[in-house]
């Protein structure tokens, strides 16, 4: 996922648990802008006891513009927007299987792909925001009107980076697992590699590990063929 999360803040007792993950300028940042940093501010007085009892998706409705936010396992995460390398990243993949699986232009179509869609595995509960998502048209077969995504994805893709590979390979990746995603990749600009995951029988097996311009036809989108050197700018 983006580039900003990492320690650990608890926000007062918003819920129990409940804890607002952010770090560093940009968790000060959060805090002055968002109504979330009013609880840990008890000078505050009716402004505090109301975010006290705002549920977690209220509060996760409530961050900046600017910041992405996501409950998983019952807390609440914060992310600054991503860095320059991250978004060639995503754009790279996006053009890739965006043109043959979504458009249909010179491969099979059948998928739509998605950037950054907000997963409601559990509607207002269970919130991932994942890079990319790609969901068969026969599971579904039309985009939502709002911006909840309410059908588990068949495939996902994160964009790891030093501050967020932890959370994407210990909390997401297992979360994923729970709730029946097939298949997920897992991108790491730095190291400019990809390795595929395949769900089987409720485990993730290693399905590909790629590096630098290896060609990439890895399930499930095998069908036509890119260099991962498009990637890494």
């Amino acid at each position: 996922m983006t580039d900003g999360w990492a320690r650990s803040f608890t926000v007062g007792t918003l819920c129990k648990p409940c804890h607002l993950f952010a770090e560093g300028a940009f968790a000060s940042q959060l805090f002055k802008s968002s109504p979330i940093g009013y609880a840990m501010k008890p000078d505050k007085g009716d402004t505090m006891n109301a975010v006290l009892n705002l549920s977690l998706y209220e509060q996760l409705m409530a961050l900046p513009d600017h910041v992405t936010g996501e409950i998983l396992n019952g807390e609440l995460y914060a992310m600054s927007r991503p860095s320059g390398r991250h978004g060639v990243v995503e754009r790279g993949l996006n053009v890739n299987l965006g043109g043959p699986y979504d458009l249909g232009r010179g491969g099979p179509g059948g998928w739509w792909i998605i950037p950054e869609p907000e997963v409601h595995f559990i509607r207002d509960v269970e919130v991932a925001v994942p890079d990319l998502a790609g969901w068969r048209r026969e599971r579904m077969p039309s985009i939502p009107e709002g911006h909840r995504f309410e059908i588990v994805p068949d495939w996902l893709c994160e964009i790891l980076s030093p501050s967020t590979a932890k959370k994407d390979r210990a909390i997401k990746l297992p979360l994923y697992a729970h709730y029946g995603v097939a298949h997920v990749w897992m991108v790491d600009p730095v190291a400019q590699t990809l390795e595929a995951f395949e769900l089987r029988e409720g485990r993730w097996t290693l399905i590909a590990t790629l590096k630098d311009d290896d060609r990439v036809a890895v399930a499930p989108f095998d069908a036509v063929e890119f260099s991962l050197a498009d990637l890494w700018a």
